[in-house]
């Protein structure tokens, strides 16, 4: 999984910087000029973290040993130095901030999915990896960072922003793969719609975080050997365009 808690910073390259500027007398007046830094030295300043970055390395550390329920704005504002009406200038509400947290996973993850979606291999293939990597991905996530878990959770449930926009991306790849099934001819299916509600519909207790949390204690090997009967089914369907 993906920490939060610790913000990495990006350093600048200025071409400029490599030219060494002798010091010495200034010539406009008699005070001498300052050495300027050169070489790894000047490229070395790191870039200053945005606010709002700031603000979600805090509320990321604060979720990650609070819980959501117990994460404040004012807490994480009183860390970052700054008022909490400061804080809503960037995040409107707690759940803002607590969902830009769990965007930042999904936005990951999507990545990921991206990739199983681009990749070379024939779109059977893919639908086995890409559901494959959707279930592991949440399912990991509840066992090693619940309180990030219950914020995906919470989200999805409310249908909020966050939720919504995921929805729209991973139905966007799932639609790239079936079309590309479809252009192969690796499915005989011609209804996209239909394929696409197929996929989503039989494969909802592995890849939806609601089913996801309610199959908590069924042991994880037995929930793989089902999503691979279930990934089956949905193949065959694809191929033959029975559904």
């Amino acid at each position: 999984m993906l920490p939060f808690g610790n913000v990495s910073l990006p350093f600048t390259l200025n071409d400029s910087d490599s030219e060494t500027v002798p010091s010495g007398p200034d010539p406009r007046g008699s005070h001498p000029r300052p050495p300027r830094l050169s070489g790894p030295a000047a490229r070395a300043r790191p870039t200053p973290i945005s606010t709002d970055a700031r603000l979600l390395a805090i509320a990321s550390e604060h979720l990650a040993r609070l819980g959501p329920k117990r994460v404040t704005v004012v807490a994480v504002a009183a860390e970052a130095g700054m008022t909490h009406a400061n804080v809503y200038r960037y995040f409107p509400s707690k759940d803002a901030l607590l969902d830009a947290v769990a965007g930042r996973w999904l936005r990951e993850l999507e990545t990921e999915l991206a990739d199983i979606a681009d990749a070379p291999d024939p779109a059977d293939d893919k639908i086995e990896r890409f559901l494959g990597a959707l279930a592991t991905a949440q399912s990991e996530m509840l066992v090693r960072e619940p309180h990030l878990f219950a914020v995906h959770l919470d989200a999805a449930v409310a249908a909020r922003p966050i939720a919504r926009r995921h929805r729209v991306r991973l139905r966007a790849l799932v639609e790239r793969i079936v079309e590309e099934g479809i252009g192969t001819g690796v499915f005989a299916a011609r209804d996209r719609e239909r394929a696409i509600a197929v996929i989503f519909d039989a494969s909802y207790r592995f890849t939806h975080p609601v089913a996801i949390q309610h199959d908590s204690d069924v042991p994880r090997d037995l929930l793989d050997a089902r999503l691979g009967a279930v990934i089956q089914s949905i193949q065959r369907a694809l191929r033959t365009g029975t559904f």
